[in-house]
């Protein structure tokens, strides 16, 4: 494996009849790295980590992990190479309590009267929830509090934390910090920091570049499908970023 990078896509194509969604995009991720993808509406962000995901499939290109060329058809191919991807629509079931929603789909069951009739195992459910929102530095009195009484930044932990169940290597977060206030802001980047320090790889997506500056490694920015810039946060600004979305001429500082 090549040091640089333990993610690599390279020349992705993606194209919707004649409209061109990306036009040849490489993107590298290191191990622990925090990316920061950015761009203005239809530059392809959503495209690229669809196809990433597993959610759709690129019309031409190459993915590796590790070195190690991946074909991605579906979400389960991504999730077996550990991807994991949280979106925008947290898809959370507001009656159900936190750890219901953190094992969604995969509930735990125990054996009752001698395995004849298998029930909930709502307590290792429970411990589990808990553990994996200490781990991203959350804390919750209860796992089972209802997901409709959360604040928005809960809301966004428990969908993160479902992701986790299945300790990603790659983290995909489309849009995190939309709509949260600025204490529910911070701490999903104190979530996303935590991670880096955990050895997970972040690729994170927002429209909100100070979120991106205050978490980030890295910023990639798209525009009309082609990659415009690549750069570590610390040698740019805010303004450059801007001008590199919307076409605009500006030196790097």
């Amino acid at each position: 494996m090549n040091d640089q990078f333990f993610l690599k896509m390279e020349n992705i194509k993606k194209s919707y009849g004649h409209v061109e969604a990306l036009k040849g995009v490489d993107l590298i991720l290191k191990k622990g790295e925090v990316l920061g993808l950015v761009g203005d509406n239809a530059a392809g962000k959503s495209t690229l980590i669809k196809i990433l995901s597993g959610a759709i499939n690129m019309d031409y290109g190459r993915i590796f992990i590790d070195g190690k060329e991946e074909n991605i058809c579906n979400p389960a191919d991504a999730r077996n190479i550990g991807i994991e991807t949280v979106y925008q629509q947290f898809a959370l079931v507001d009656n159900l309590p936190v750890y219901c929603n953190v094992f969604l789909g995969r509930l735990i069951s125990k054996k009752f009267l001698g395995g004849m009739f298998p029930i909930l195992d709502k307590s290792k459910m429970e411990k589990e929830a808990l553990r994996i929102l200490s781990f991203m530095g959350i804390k919750f009195d209860s796992a089972r509090a209802r997901v409709s009484d959360l604040s928005g930044g809960q809301r966004q932990a428990v969908a993160i934390a479902r992701a986790i169940l299945f300790n990603p290597r790659i983290l995909i977060l489309d849009e995190p910090t939309s709509g949260l206030a600025v204490k529910e802001l911070e701490k999903i980047q104190d979530i996303i920091i935590n991670f880096k320090n955990k050895g997970i790889s972040v690729i994170f997506i927002s429209h909100r570049l100070e979120s991106i500056f205050a978490t980030s490694d890295r910023i990639i920015v798209l525009r009309s499908g082609v990659k415009v810039m690549d750069e570590e946060n610390k040698k740019i600004t805010s303004q450059y970023v801007v001008e590199k979305m919307f076409g605009l001429e500006s030196k790097k500082v």
